[in-house]
């Protein structure tokens, strides 16, 4: 079976290496990498060295990426994306396509392909984030594919509600929670060395602008700061920068303005990867933020978040997540509050075991495409 696998940055490709790992090994899958988007973009780490490093038989590498992110920026962005792979879809056949989660970059690629009949499985459907416009492009990819794995039963039911078809529909967990109870934090001073960090107790920090609400981004970005201004002088702040959003170039400069007068006590991170990552959120006293990893894998991890804004709204909790709005006061108090708590020993929702496993066992008994 020829499986093509669509990865748009650092993120996606993150929650798919589970499932990568698995394909590569197998023999019965032709498995081939589409990657496009951020991964081609200096500013963003340039990613694809981390694709490239893991040695795929065969890299797709389409140049889709424009460093623009305002509003027509994005657009045009979009559009590019669009026109590339309306090439790339005309020139490559596969058996199956995964595509996964909510981004502008992935709903392009599968918008171009649907003249061209590419059968496609998503990955994550059916959540709802109702702060950011990605809740429309992930419903978009939905609507496109045939083969949905999803990671709730909540989950499950709305890609029924926006397909209208319960057929093809699975739910084998979050894949970002593969192999988490066999996780292994590296050495501390090993990590904190890496990373240029000073070995002190910390919180975890993302935040992305909210797409929705574009217009009150700056009044957002502001109160975090003032807030961070704040939570820096109790404990240490590791603050991960934002993906390709719209004005997600306001956020970045505030956030290092922020650094540049806390450089004793708060850390700027472009890019851990999926394995540090998590090494730095095993390592975190707790996270802040708006971004999906607070919801999905915090839990796994005994940690408490503080989840800011509505980006996030609509995304089925565990018991450890705290909602605040963009108020500096409220986010402040929220904090020093949850770092006086025990670590967090209820369930994560989100994880059943082997989700890869669940998916291949699927495709080979039910698509021999």
């Amino acid at each position: 079976m020829k499986i093509g696998i669509l990865t748009s940055s650092r993120a996606d490709y993150g929650v798919y290496l589970p499932l990568l790992e698995d394909l590569k090994k197998d023999h019965f899958f032709d498995l081939q990498i589409i990657a496009f988007g951020t991964h081609l973009s200096e500013k963003h780490g340039f990613t694809l060295k981390n694709i490239i490093r893991d040695e795929y038989k065969i890299i797709h590498k389409i140049n889709t990426f424009i460093n623009d992110d305002s509003k027509k920026g994005i657009v045009d962005s979009y559009a590019k994306t669009i026109n590339e792979f309306s090439r790339f879809w005309n020139n490559n056949n596969f058996d199956l396509v995964f595509c996964l989660g909510d981004r502008f970059e992935m709903s392009a690629a599968v918008q171009s392909s649907i003249p061209f009949g590419i059968t496609l499985a998503h990955i994550a459907g059916g959540e709802t984030t109702l702060g950011a416009i990605d809740n429309i492009y992930r419903h978009q990819i939905s609507l496109a594919s045939k083969i949905h794995f999803v990671s709730t039963k909540c989950n499950l039911k709305k890609v029924i509600q926006i397909t209208g078809c319960s057929n093809y529909l699975y739910n084998v967990g979050s894949l970002s929670l593969s192999k988490i109870k066999h996780f292994k934090a590296i050495d501390k001073s090993i990590f904190f060395k890496k990373f240029g960090i000073k070995n002190d107790p910390y919180i975890l920090v993302t935040f992305h602008p909210e797409t929705v609400s574009l217009d009150s981004n700056l009044l957002y970005v502001k109160e975090i700061s003032k807030a961070l201004s704040e939570i820096c002088r109790e404990i240490n702040v590791i603050i991960t920068m934002p993906n390709a959003d719209t004005l997600g170039s306001v956020y970045r400069k505030e956030i290092n303005d922020l650094r540049d007068n806390n450089k004793n006590s708060i850390f700027l991170i472009e890019n851990f990867g999926k394995k540090y990552y998590f090494n730095a959120m095993h390592y975190s006293t707790l996270l802040l933020g708006n971004t999906s990893s607070g919801i999905i894998e915090a839990a796994s991890f005994g940690k408490y978040v503080i989840n800011v804004g509505d980006r996030q709204k609509g995304r089925t909790q565990s018991l450890n997540v705290h909602d605040v709005n963009f108020n500096s006061n409220n986010i402040i108090k929220t904090t020093l509050k949850l770092l006086s708590y025990d670590p967090y020993s209820g369930e994560n929702i989100y994880f059943k075991t082997n989700p890869e496993k669940k998916i291949i066992k699927i495709l080979k008994n039910n698509f021999h495409l």
